[in-house]
Formats: structure tokens, sequence, C-alpha cells
């Protein structure tokens, strides 16, 4: 049994909350993402996971569901205009692989879900103040080890 010296009193506890963050912009990138089958089987969404940037809730993590094939119209065309929405944000023209959104900054408009206000809902995107487009920043890069999408 390994013996150390460690006294838990002089050490703040880690804070870890689930509180949903309070409505507002929020810097943010995508740092997942993955298609999933829906519940009912009849379907697909992609499931976005998208990190808060900025403090005081840097490393929170935000999940976005968006039904890309779905039975119910009405769901595909919202779910298809956030895409759009979040393509244009991260300045990606032509979406191919969705691995083309990840670690590019952009704005995330935050609310409290309707359904169920102890959660976020996120309500819009666009392009971070100061960042360039994807492509600007790939070809910047030329050098550094290429992204997923580039070949």
């Amino acid at each position: 049994m390994p013996i150390i010296d460690f006294d838990a009193s002089t050490y703040d506890k880690p804070v870890s909350s689930f509180e949903p963050l309070p409505p507002g912009d929020y810097l943010a990138i995508v740092a997942s993402s993955e298609a999933k089958v829906t519940k009912s089987g009849t379907g697909e969404y992609v499931e976005f996971v998208l990190n808060i940037m900025q403090d005081p809730y840097k490393g929170r993590k935000i999940w976005e569901r968006l039904n890309i094939h779905n039975e119910n119209k009405v769901a595909e065309d919202i779910a298809r205009g956030a895409l759009n929405a979040m393509s244009d944000a991260c300045g990606v023209a032509l979406l191919k692989d969705t691995n083309q959104l990840h670690d590019i900054p952009m704005t995330i408009t935050l609310a409290l879900d309707r359904k169920d206000p102890t959660r976020n809902s996120v309500r819009g995107y666009k392009k971070a103040a100061g960042s360039k487009p994807a492509a600007v920043k790939a070809a910047s890069s030329a050098g550094v080890a290429k992204q997923p999408w580039q070949r």
C-alpha cells in the first residue's frame, strides 16, 4: 500500500455544478459530434458536445441534438437550419463531415429549455468576435499537423 502525506483539509473541493448556465451569449467550440439513431429507430440525429471557452463557466459542456433525418419534417427543418447557422458561425460553407466544425470558436446563445428549465438549450450560433473563417485558419496553419478533414 502506498504511503502518502496528504491533508485533504488544505485543498478546496472541486466545484461541479449541473445547474443550467444563465441565458446569454457564450464563446464555445464543438468538442465532439456523433451520429446516432433515434430511440424509435426511424431517424437519425447528430449529437454535438459544445465546450464553453470563457470564465467563469470555462469547461462546462452543452449538448445539442439535431434531428438530421426524421419522420417529422418540421423537426428536420429546424435541425437543418441550426446546422446551417452552426456551419456559418464556424466559417464552413460546404459541410461534408461534422468534424469540420470541431475546435472552431463561435458564439452560442443559450436559454433555459422551455420544457425543462433545469437544462439549457441552444437558441443561436454566430461567428465569434475576431474569429477567422475556417479556410483562413487552415491556410494560416500550414506546416502544423493537419486537421481530420484536411487532406
